[in-house]
């Protein structure tokens, strides 16, 4: 998806109409763009942008949200893989069976660890962007799962091999540079983080359980991931319907690394505790799949146990990394991940796997 000799800008003020118009005209032939309006813009790992839009021929969107790399994080982005995957994805044009902005224009300039991606402003349609400051309820992490489930379901063992399209997709594999200053996680967490955690060495946490974790994804069925589903890359439709942002970190893999991360940080703990087997089920039940292909109720929970080291892991190392998400983000998924990983008995689990 992309548009003939159109470069990308180097920051959001070089958008003009004109290229705003080279931009839309192939979703909305004949569009002329007569103005271009930054709404908003906010930077941290990644550059994203609301623009509104006026023109003077044709109809399109009157507003549309823009996304584009940081430079001061894109070398660590490309060395996880991460960088260009979102933007290739879109490129691809493949059908993902969840709810998600729609691409109106992906460039890449690979030699510059540089894209943009110009897709649909899903607030248009008066869609709740999430974060971890608040809980879903039980009833709309259930359509997460159910949402999730309609993804893997189309892409599951051998059917995303016989889609030529995803042949770049990578599996999910461990990356370096993780977890260094996590002792300063759990400082930051004080009472909150449980016991259990706070014994734990920094190679406990990471190489010793997330890792083999990982390594377990590759180790059964294979689907594809949006690799990154946590609360804050969803959003809520007025009907409750989730849909899901950020597919940077889309890979192939094992399905619970999706299903875990989403639904440990998406509930209170509360909710979760009481509801997570019965949310299980439902996302089971979600897989239109033949009876020899699902996971068995014991296979996915023992998986789904499995997943807390991976949210731990994470959101410890994020917490402890001040730019990378806001203090009161990090705080709240780092609590509700190590009490899923202790509750869980995670560690156990990855021994399983």
């Amino acid at each position: 998806m992309g548009a003939q000799g159109l470069s990308i800008p180097r920051d959001w003020d070089d958008i003009t109409p004109e290229w705003m118009t080279a931009a839309l005209s192939g979703h909305f032939p004949g569009v002329e763009v007569s103005a271009v309006n930054l709404l908003m813009r906010t930077d941290g790992t990644n550059k994203r942008a609301r623009f509104g839009v006026e023109y003077s021929s044709g109809s399109g969107p009157a507003q549309v949200f823009a996304k584009a790399p940081d430079p001061g994080h894109a070398e660590l982005n490309n060395a996880t893989g991460g960088l260009f995957n979102e933007p290739r994805l879109f490129q691809t044009g493949v059908a993902l069976p969840v709810d998600h902005p729609t691409p109106y224009l992906s460039l890449i300039d690979e030699s510059a660890l540089n894209y943009i991606i110009v897709m649909e402003d899903v607030t248009t349609r008066a869609a709740d962007p999430l974060n971890a400051t608040r809980a879903m309820t039980v009833e709309q992490a259930v359509n997460g799962v159910r949402a999730l489930g309609r993804l893997h379901t189309k892409y599951w063992g051998q059917r995303i091999a016989n889609e030529p399209a995803l042949g770049w997709v990578q599996p999910y594999v461990a990356w370096g540079r993780m977890g260094s200053k996590i002792p300063v996680a759990i400082e930051l967490m004080g009472d909150s983080c449980p016991d259990e955690v706070r014994a734990m060495t920094v190679k406990e946490i990471i190489e010793d359980t997330w890792v083999p974790y990982i390594g377990s994804l590759s180790t059964s069925p294979q689907t594809l991931l949006h690799g990154d589903a946590h609360i804050g890359n969803t959003y809520l439709l007025p009907d409750d319907e989730v849909g899901f942002l950020d597919w940077q970190v889309v890979r192939r893999g094992n399905w619970s690394v999706d299903v875990g991360y989403f639904l440990q940080g998406a509930l209170s703990l509360e909710d979760r505790r009481q509801s997570e087997r019965d949310i299980l089920e439902e996302y089971r039940a979600a897989l239109d799949l033949p009876a020899q292909e699902r996971p068995s109720a014991e296979e996915a929970f023992l998986r789904y146990r499995a997943s807390a080291s991976h949210g731990l892991a994470l959101w410890l190392s994020t917490l402890s990394t001040p730019d990378w998400q806001a203090r009161e983000v990090s705080l709240s998924l780092a609590q509700r991940y190590s009490a899923a990983f202790v509750d869980l008995e995670s560690r156990s689990a990855v021994s399983a796997v």
